[in-house]
């Protein structure tokens, strides 16, 4: 592979306080959508649980975060700095805002009637296809490892319009990705936990052989330094969120299955 350094925020072909205008308004006006759907929720239903709030709040942060000056710059010039990126935009906000649900409010913020047409869209073919683990899962870690074993990752360092395609597709993988399961959010899964775990157990082998990939073979104009600092912290710092997406699916398929007492077991135990 070369070896050509990698490049400076500004020498992007995109200004960077443009590249920063364009890849954080959405997760803004996101935040903003979400504030007013709670209000008007608020108004019609019970009131939505402010811990799904503070989730939304924070997953934007740490969005916001990954596109800021200070670390953003850092990722163009560093591959350690761009591995932060990657988990804060790719793993970690997605993770916070699927705890948000953010479908759910939606539709019961909207009038009756454009929720059901929202949810008969919802439940359409494309949807149920992109939100099947097995799509989700070729998206995300499939498209990382197109990053990471082609000249991909040398052309977003080098061009703008690349780099806001990759970090939007990152983020929306990602978001995808955790949806298909653990998402609290209408449709409802119509995929069996055994399914879910097996596709998961796959993908995060997959996730984890590309960080150690990375470790021996650094992406072009990669140091060999940095490319094994960046492999280590994917490896290790996915593993974390990964056991918190582990540790949620298993939590849901216990409950869905657990024994349930029948009533004369009840009165029984009130003895």
């Amino acid at each position: 592979m070369l070896n050509q350094p990698m490049v400076h925020e500004s020498q992007l072909h995109v200004h960077p306080v443009y590249n920063h205008f364009l890849l954080g308004f959405p997760f803004l006006l996101m935040l903003a959508i979400y504030l007013l759907g709670v209000v008007i929720s608020n108004r019609s239903y019970k009131k939505w649980p402010l811990y799904r709030t503070v989730f939304m709040i924070a997953g934007v942060i740490c969005c916001l975060t990954a596109i800021s000056r200070p670390v953003a710059g850092r990722s163009h010039a560093d591959f350690i700095g761009h591995m932060m990126v990657h988990l804060l935009l790719g793993m970690l906000a997605p993770l916070l805002m699927v705890f948000a649900a953010p479908i759910t409010l939606v539709l019961r913020a909207l009038p009756i009637n454009y929720a059901r047409k929202g949810s008969k869209v919802l439940k359409s073919k494309f949807f149920r296809f992109i939100g099947d683990p097995l799509t989700a899962s070729v998206l995300n870690i499939g498209g990382l490892w197109l990053l990471y074993t082609t000249d991909l990752f040398a052309k977003m360092q080098q061009n703008g319009m690349v780099h806001l395609f990759v970090h939007s597709h990152v983020f929306l993988a990602g978001f995808v990705f955790t949806a298909a399961y653990i998402s609290d959010d209408p449709p409802s899964h119509r995929t069996s936990f055994v399914y879910r775990g097996i596709v998961l157990v796959i993908a995060l082998a997959s996730h984890s052989i590309l960080s150690k990939y990375i470790y021996a073979h650094p992406p072009d104009g990669v140091p060999d330094r940095q490319a094994q600092i960046g492999g280590m912290l994917m490896y290790y710092g996915g593993d974390l969120i990964d056991l918190v997406i582990i540790f949620v699916l298993c939590y849901k398929w216990y409950k869905a299955y657990r024994p349930r007492p029948n009533m004369q077991q009840r009165v029984y135990d009130i003895k």
